[in-house]
């Protein structure tokens, strides 16, 4: 090694030292589209905005106490809080622990450290908990899933120091308490110090509680399916039911109504939701649906609301109103869909392969209960031309490289053609454009394909995977999420999450989703390489590494393990966020090199300098012009160098 060379490689460490100090950053470069402020009108501000969100369903040390819905819950509030028609969160800012996860020391941790450490004065931060409560000694509690029911005072969260915490360490404009648990009232008892400081003049909290400090919180399979009461009308009221005025702003004082009344109402004055404790601007932005009800008709503060009960003659039937989904319905298992405005509201059931039974409208009327009847008759048919031409697309949409997935989506779009609500022909198209960079064409194809079958789950999939490509990574997740609620064991989509999530930074959840889509099916390649990087980039090098390795021997289709590359449908290739994307063989080779840089960079970050530099060099033969690579290799000799005392290669 030359003293020249030797010179340029301390002055790179040196540089690399200095960068150490900083986060880690991925090599590939990634664009993040700002849906939040493409939801906005020229007329509203939408805060920055954080988020807990915390339900508890099943209690390591309580299994005769089990809870039905608080999971059920606490994904419900996910969803609405990172919907641009909803809370319009940013998903990297909403933080979710669900079961297991929430411990007493991960309550604190996200409660007493994370919340007070990124929230500014102008800031909006929600707490969301669902799951047990309880008062001990007159001292009221939130029940972590490990509590210990012989040591409430020791294991539980005091609610006392939620409501100091909230209302004196976060310093945000908007703060939100939303708590759907037993006693969960108690939060700011009466005559204690604690109320003066939720009430200070500068701060603006917002305490909205299931119940009273004497009553409990019931759930049900009645109300949409499976939730507790609370949230459900939360939710329904996020999703634009409690604007009043019809501004497309859910405010609190909205919801705060809303919520009560139809609470009380459905359990007969069993349960009395309260926001009355604390002090909050009744004009706090909590929601915002300016696509939705910019379309409908103000209302007068004192309507009443209605309820649908939907029914159908078949199981599995989802059921959409005003576009959203509202849940399953099965033959002799109707839903029930309380709190609606009244006034016409758009219903639609579907059912892959049938033709829907709509959209059509039905009239909610105030204080009454409708019972809409859905019929799934028709198995949908297919045109055997249409099927003939999807069948000559896909010869050439599996051979890959563009010149064959232009011919593909000429004979897609002739089964489109042929047959308008091919919804197969439609996902194809959109896949086939989304090969070919085409991504204004793809995501029209995408939605077209859901909008024949809104429950197509493979199309919804597949759409997030094409709007990782796009760099819009919250509406993928919003899709994603979507997915996973419906079918839980839909091991493509949590792949996807994972890799969602690694693009956000957001390292635990794309871990945990890995983890899920592996478990699921362990033959998929892709899954354990985004949960390597996830442990990488969390420093678990180690373990990273078992797991790069793993990815490196499922996808080795070029040795004796040919056809153990696992994309979900051949020449399918949505999904990577990669710079060409020409055939599958450009997207191993990506991934590949990644792989091996990955197990490189773990290696010198372990001190290995000569595992790593190979490592490097193996990367390298995959991608050769990568600058990235090319550092990496200099820092890796430059720590051989430090560590041997010689410059010998």
């Amino acid at each position: 090694m030359s003293s020249k060379l030797f010179s340029l490689l301390v002055a790179i460490a040196a540089l690399a030292w200095g960068q150490a100090q900083q986060p880690q950053q991925q090599r590939d470069l990634r664009l993040e589209k700002d849906t939040a402020a493409a939801a906005a009108t020229s007329t509203v501000t939408i805060p920055r905005s954080y988020a807990l969100v915390v339900g508890i369903s099943q209690y390591k040390n309580l299994p005769q106490r089990s809870l039905q819905y608080a999971d059920r819950d606490a994904e419900a509030i996910y969803s609405i809080l990172i919907s641009p028609e909803g809370g319009n969160f940013r998903a990297e800012n909403v933080h979710k622990l669900i079961g297991p996860e929430a411990t007493l020391a991960a309550l604190r941790r996200e409660i007493e450290g994370w919340l007070p450490s990124v929230a500014k004065p102008d800031d909006r931060v929600l707490l969301y908990f669902a799951g047990h409560g309880f008062v001990f000694n007159g001292k009221a509690y939130l029940a972590p899933y490990d509590l210990v029911p012989d040591d409430i005072a020791a294991t539980g969260y005091p609610m006392d120091t939620l409501g100091n915490v909230v209302g004196t360490r976060i310093q945000a404009r908007y703060k939100v308490l939303l708590t759907d648990a037993c006693h969960s009232g108690a939060i700011a008892p009466d005559n204690q110090a604690l109320n003066r400081s939720l009430l200070d003049l500068h701060t603006s909290l917002y305490s909205l509680t299931a119940s009273r400090d004497r009553e409990s919180s019931f759930e049900s399979a009645d109300w949409g399916g499976g939730h507790g009461i609370f949230t459900y009308y939360v939710v329904k009221g996020l999703e634009g039911e409690a604007d009043q005025n019809g501004d497309g702003i859910v405010t609190a004082d909205e919801l705060a109504e809303y919520v009560h009344r139809n609470v009380r109402e459905a359990t007969n004055a069993r349960q009395n939701p309260t926001s009355e404790r604390g002090s909050f601007d009744p004009n706090m932005p909590l929601a915002y649906i300016p696509k939705i009800l910019a379309r409908r008709a103000p209302k007068a503060a004192t309507s009443e609301y209605g309820t649908l009960v939907l029914e159908a003659n078949l199981d599995g039937v989802e059921v959409f109103v005003d576009g959203k989904s509202s849940g399953v319905v099965g033959k002799g298992k109707p839903l029930k869909l309380e709190g609606l405005r009244p006034g016409p509201h758009t219903i639609q059931g579907v059912k892959m392969g049938y033709e829907p039974d709509g959209p059509r409208e039905e009239m909610v009327y105030p204080g009454q209960e409708t019972t809409v009847t859905i019929k799934i008759l028709y198995v949908r048919r297919r045109n055997k031309q249409a099927e003939v031409e999807l069948d000559k697309g896909l010869e050439f949409y599996n051979k890959g490289f563009a010149e064959n997935y232009h011919k593909a989506a000429g004979h897609f779009e002739k089964a489109l053609a042929i047959d308008p609500k091919f919804s197969q022909a439609a996902l194809y198209l959109a896949r086939t454009y989304n090969a070919l960079f085409e991504d204004e064409q793809a995501e029209k194809a995408f939605r077209r394909a859901l909008e024949i079958d809104p429950d197509y789950l493979e199309a919804r999939a597949s759409f997030g995977g094409a709007l990782l490509d796009t760099g819009n990574f919250d509406e993928a997740i919003r899709q994603l999420n979507a997915v996973v609620q419906r079918d839980p064991d839909h091991a493509l989509a949590w792949r996807l999450l994972a890799e969602a999530f690694r693009m956000k930074d957001l390292y635990p959840q794309s871990i945990d989703a890995a983890r899920k889509a592996i478990r699921l099916n362990a033959r998929i390649a892709e899954a354990h390489f985004f949960l390597a990087d996830s442990l990488r980039l969390s420093g678990s090098y180690p373990e990273a590494e078992k797991e790069y390795q793993q990815y490196l021997d499922l996808s080795d289709f070029q040795s004796k393990l040919g056809g153990q590359l696992n994309y979900y449908v051949l020449g399918f290739l949505t999904g990577m966020g990669k710079k060409k994307r020409a055939a599958q063989q450009d997207i191993w080779r990506d991934l590949r090199s990644l792989a091996y840089f990955g197990l490189g960079d773990c290696e010198r970050l372990l001190s290995r300098p000569d595992a790593a530099i190979a490592y490097y060099e193996k990367s390298l033969a995959y991608d050769k012009d990568d600058p990235k690579l090319q550092w990496a290799l200099g820092l890796a000799f430059t720590r051989k160098a430090e560590l041997t005392g010689s410059l010998d290669p």
